[in-house]
């Protein structure tokens, strides 16, 4: 077969044609500081015979002036460019390469090791298939060497390669390896990571980098270049879920109107059914065009412009979808997080989120914990600082179409940007929620199973209680958006029917947050579980023969009616208290709309989140009308005309 450099001087069209059908495989190379990363890729461009004559006389003459190889050619020059890195012996910023080999092409990037510079070796990670983890054989696995494999589990790189480097060093010691390689197996255990591949080199003598070592005999795997020519990725690919995000909408002339965007998984057919989200609107691909003409199936990564049979509204940062595989669609999100600016991160500060072609406003409503990357557990804190990594809830002000991230890198993944100074902030990948919202389920509709409960019968009735008491056991809920007066008209109708005789309680919200839901902020959910276990409190008070007011803006519909079922139609009565406006804002004593407009408050039902307007309560209440004596009379009838 005829060489590469034999082919360019003979047929450079003929190697060019080659060079389109060859694989590329995106690598880094990370691990912790002066562990040989940069060698390692001077290494493997030498002895490829990849470097230029003029490029390997600037190095050996630079050697000689600052190098730190001695008598050797330091081939880490080659990637450290910027003049700090020379200067320190580190490299800082993520340095990118390109070279090829006969059966593959290769681009790497060789991130920073020390820890200041996390959020660089996690960008250049971002888009890689396989990491070279390199280990120094003289120390082992250290907190950095942890700290990266961590990130590249995170990040989802499925392949790695744990380079022990400078076995020239502990002369060659087959022991010294498989030391190291059993210290690096415990420790991955608990990360998720599906290929693991150990290989001793030297990236300053060349062992088993380019060329298999005959000083490590006993290995026989071969050099790391074979291995990151053979390693196989293309089933890494997601080709099952179709997702086409739409980047810019076409439109030259009247007669044609495309939908461009780059294949971020899945495989796309003309004449497909496809589904357009968040909308929902359904069509199928008449079209799909490309520079180099009309294709009758499309594939990641391939940038493609299709068009539709039916005249449907399709935007910048919409979804095609299949109709049965589509992605979720919601406004909060569960992701980890690595931070990246000096200013900490700390929750309800509002930031803009880019996802796909999205830019949306959001909050990170909740930093659920911080991973200590050092041993991986999870630590409670405030804040994220620069290169900390933490779980966290993320609010949008809309909805979006969105994969966890270990399902679909572009669909499930996003960066936070600075709403002044648009620097990029952080980078976000998106959790499976049934897999890890455990703080999030939806606790209405489980099943408890009764085989280890030992339920004790009361010995006084329901009825006996009620002959007692001299009433029937009822729960009251007054609903409405926020400073309707609410809880001023509970406590109202709370002294007014005590006066009268009765036995009754008040269950607030506010009391309620201040102790049993203290663990619950406000988002949909979060606001669900708080009146689920309102609705379980006022049940136990109704079995005791009470009457129970609830004070409560439960804002979804959905919920309530749940609330109803729990309780029993019969016992629960719903009045709806509304107000203007202004009648709402001027009883603000604390100011929470003034904060909710300015964005302080996140998901403030009537003004960054819905509130379902009852349909059919039992009373409705308009308290700009109605004075607080008038509202205790229309309930104190409704009771009577009830019971």
């Amino acid at each position: 077969m005829v060489n590469e450099q034999e082919l360019i001087q003979k047929d450079i069209l003929a190697y060019l044609k080659r060079q389109e059908n060859k694989g590329l495989l995106r690598f880094l190379t990370c691990g912790s500081v002066d562990d040989g990363k940069s060698t390692l890729i001077g290494r493997l461009l030498h002895d490829s015979m990849l470097i230029y004559e003029d490029q390997l006389a600037s190095i050996k003459k630079e050697s000689e002036k600052s190098g730190s190889a001695g008598d050797e050619l330091d081939l880490s020059l080659l990637v450290d460019g910027l003049a700090a890195e020379r200067e320190q012996g580190i490299t800082i910023d993520v340095a990118y390469r390109y070279f090829s080999t006969e059966r593959r092409k290769f681009i790497i990037a060789d991130t920073p090791g020390h820890e200041q510079y996390t959020r660089n070796m996690a960008t250049g990670a971002s888009n890689s298939d396989l990491a070279v983890i390199l280990v120094d054989a003289r120390h082992g696995i250290l907190p950095q060497t942890k700290r990266h494999s961590f990130i590249c589990s995170l990040l989802g790189i499925k392949h790695i390669v744990v380079a022990v480097n400078k076995m020239d060093l502990v002369d060659y010691r087959e022991d010294a390896f498989e030391k190291i390689c059993e210290d690096y197996r415990s420790f991955s255990v608990r990360l998720e990571i599906d290929d693991i591949h150990f290989i001793p080199i030297s990236a300053l003598k060349g062992d088993n980098v380019v060329e298999a070592s005959n000083k490590m005999t006993w290995f026989k795997s071969g050099p790391l270049l074979n291995y990151l020519e053979s390693v196989h990725i293309a089933s890494d690919r997601n080709l099952i879920d179709l997702r086409l995000p739409i980047q810019y909408v076409v439109r030259p002339d009247l007669n044609f109107r495309g939908f461009a965007g780059t294949m971020a998984s899945g495989i796309l057919h003309r004449g497909d059914e496809v589904v357009v989200l968040p909308g929902g609107q359904k069509s199928r691909v008449k079209k799909i065009v490309t520079f180099d003409g009309n294709l009758e199936e499309a594939f990641p990564p391939l940038s493609v412009t299709i068009t539709l049979e039916d005249e449907i509204d399709v935007s910048r940062g919409n979804i095609i979808a299949r109709p049965d595989n589509q992605p979720r669609v919601g406004r909060e999100l569960e992701a980890m997080i690595v931070w990246m600016a000096e200013q900490p991160m700390t929750p309800m500060n509002r930031y803009l989120f880019k996802h796909t072609s999205n830019m949306i406003s959001g909050t990170v409503s909740m930093l659920r914990y911080r991973i200590n990357v050092d041993t991986l557990e999870r630590e409670d804190s405030k804040e994220l600082k620069m290169n900390e990594v933490g779980r966290c809830r993320v609010s949008l002000e809309r909805s979006i179409p969105f994969d966890p991230y270990k399902r679909n890198r572009t669909t499930g993944s996003f960066i936070i940007i600075d709403r002044l100074t648009f620097n990029t902030v952080g980078a976000g990948m998106i959790i499976d929620r049934e897999a890890a919202d455990e703080e999030g389920k939806d606790f209405w509709d489980i099943e408890v199973s009764d085989e280890f409960l030992r339920h004790q019968r009361s010995r006084v009735s329901i009825k006996e209680r009620g002959e007692l008491y001299k009433q029937e056991p009822l729960t009251i809920l007054l609903t409405g958006l926020p400073c309707t007066g609410k809880t001023t008209l509970a406590y109202a109708i709370e002294r007014q029917l005590f006066d009268n005789g009765l036995a009754v309680t008040v269950l607030d919200g506010a009391d309620m947050r201040s102790g049993i839901s203290k663990d619950l902020g406000f988002t949909a959910k979060e606001r669900s579980e708080n009146m689920r276990r309102s609705a379980e409190i006022a049940l136990l008070l109704n079995n005791a023969g009470l009457i129970c007011i609830c004070s409560f803006v439960a804002p979804d519909a959905g919920v309530r009616e749940k609330a109803r079922k729990l309780i029993g139609g019969g016992s629960f009565i719903e009045i709806y208290l509304t107000a203007s406006e202004e009648t709402r804002r001027k009883r603000d004593k604390q100011g929470v709309y003034n904060k909710a407009d300015k964005g302080e408050i996140n998901e403030f039902p009537g003004i960054s989140a819905p509130y379902d307007v009852p349909e059919s309560p039992d009373l409705v209440l308009d308290t700009d009308k109605l004075n607080i004596e008038e509202c205790v009379d229309r309930i104190i009838r409704l009771l009577e005309k009830r019971r």
